[in-house]
């Protein structure tokens, strides 16, 4: 077992968090409420029901649609995994933490950073108004001792340090793609840990979204009493797919479609232990994805559904993702076409909490309270879409313009610069399939001049994804 060195306790945010006088809307009084943040790794905006699947069975989050609010322009920051996690936790666009790569564009095993500790997370903001904290699953922003989540405002963590398919061991002649296909425990030597000391490696992956689940079930049962946080990012369906025995071959979608149906059980017993507790009616449920589906691994990937290309792209399909935000009681049941992100969480959370955000950095997330309680519209227009630190494409209301278009993963289409840019209107057109630049040049000229101001507003910190090994 490998024991991590404690780091000093996390400087005061308190000149940064102070109290707000006003209660967050709940009926159950002052206490706040508690924030549940779900998370799947690679899911496509198509993989649920509730989203058009016709034959991958979701019921619990297709409950959560019903019961609450769905989202159909909701969006992944980044991607790919890291820079989106850490827009997640920060509510900051990864560029200005540097959590990015001109080189790589997610963190490896040999990686030597992780978030940088004058970033402010959601869980650090939390712990500042009381929250208990907890993250169980895949962590993906820094695997050393100083970058860990009990570095960064978490008082628990029990997951995977990256990605389930790093620490590679295939056997001779395999590639990555192969070996998923056919995969087994050892082939790759990811470890399990819980705070800071390692408890298993290999994982044995097979028995993870069971663990994640009753691991989170355990914490919501012993932070009753509340308010809590309790971040629980599933480290699938990124490949390799690995489902319990209970979940193997039970789909008719596969492996990808079993792998799926566990994690909807897990949202499942979450939900079951918020009802047993009775904290259902003061509790946020949001679920969500980090990013579009890995469309190179074929059958092991999940579906766009209409939404064009998939996971490294910045077309639809990279970063729209699946949205929905659950609180019976609170939130009422209905489809919004309003424009969110998940970087929106941190000052959506931090207000629900009564707290104020940071003051002394640019934050990008907004608070979505007046779409989640019928108060109004979104207060987010536009959507940046940035790949290894460029901007490629910007979305304003309805317009997306692309600067640059790029396949991934070997998928077409190779890189194109457009000047003038594509433009898509993605109310008539969510498929990115017809041109309209040249049609509504005024609309064009509109949106590439906010794209402008918008790059030139954006601060850019040295990137962190590539310094690795010893280079």
């Amino acid at each position: 077992m490998i024991e991590f060195p404690r780091s000093k306790a996390t400087a005061s945010l308190a000149l940064l968090m102070a109290a707000c006088a006003q209660a967050p809307p709940t009926a159950t009084g002052e206490q706040p409420p508690n924030i549940v943040i779900i998370t799947a790794d690679d899911m496509g905006y198509g993989d649920l029901g509730s989203f058009g699947h016709p034959n991958i069975r979701t019921p619990h989050l297709d409950r959560m649609a019903q019961e609450g609010q769905r989202w159909t322009s909701f969006y992944a920051q980044a991607p790919v995994c890291s820079p989106s996690r850490a827009a997640l936790l920060t509510g900051r666009v990864h560029l200005r933490s540097g959590m990015f790569g001109r080189r790589q564009a997610v963190f490896f095993p040999d990686s030597r950073a992780g978030l940088p500790d004058e970033e402010v997370t959601l869980a650090e903001a939390l712990g500042e108004l009381g929250y208990a904290t907890g993250i169980v699953g895949k962590w993906h922003l820094g695997h050393l001792p100083p970058y860990l989540p009990t570095r960064h405002g978490f008082d628990s963590w029990f997951g995977l340090p990256y990605s389930n398919d790093m620490d590679q061991n295939l056997p001779e002649g395999s590639s990555n793609q192969s070996a998923s296909f056919e995969p087994k425990i050892e082939y790759w030597q990811v470890p399990l840990i819980r705070n800071e000391t390692e408890v298993e490696r290999p994982a044995d992956q097979t028995s993870l979204t069971r663990r994640y689940t009753e691991e989170a079930v355990a914490f919501i049962e012993e932070h009753r009493d509340g308010p809590f946080l309790l971040y629980l990012p599933h480290s699938m369906p990124h490949i390799p797919l690995f489902a319990s025995d209970e979940f193997r071959g039970r789909s008719t979608a596969g492996i990808y479609g079993d792998v799926i149906e566990e994690i909807d059980w897990s949202v499942g017993q979450v939900l079951a232990a918020l009802d047993r507790a009775g904290l259902s009616e003061r509790t946020l449920v949001v679920f969500t994805s980090d990013n579009g589906p890995w469309l190179s691994y074929e059958t092991h990937a999940g579906t766009p559904g209409l939404l064009r290309h998939g996971k490294g792209t910045t077309f639809e399909g990279g970063m729209r993702v699946p949205g929905l935000f659950w609180w019976p009681g609170t939130i009422e049941p209905g489809v919004t076409q309003e424009i969110g992100s998940t970087m929106d969480l941190f000052t959506t959370a931090i207000t629900l909490a009564g707290g104020q955000v940071p003051d002394d950095r640019p934050i990008d997330g907004v608070d979505l309270g007046p779409v989640l309680f019928g108060e109004g519209g979104s207060p987010r227009d536009v959507m940046a879409y940035y790949r290894m630190g460029e901007l490629y494409a910007f979305r304003q209301g309805r317009y997306k313009v692309h600067f640059v278009t790029e396949g991934r993963y070997g998928l077409a289409p190779e890189r194109t610069d457009h000047d003038p840019p594509l433009m898509f209107d993605l109310d008539e057109d969510p498929s990115e399939r017809f041109d309209v630049a040249m049609e509504r040049t005024e609309a064009l000229a509109a949106v590439v001049a906010a794209a402008e101001q918008y790059r030139a507003n954006m601060t850019v910190a040295e990137p962190l994804f590539d310094a690795r090994g010893g280079s």
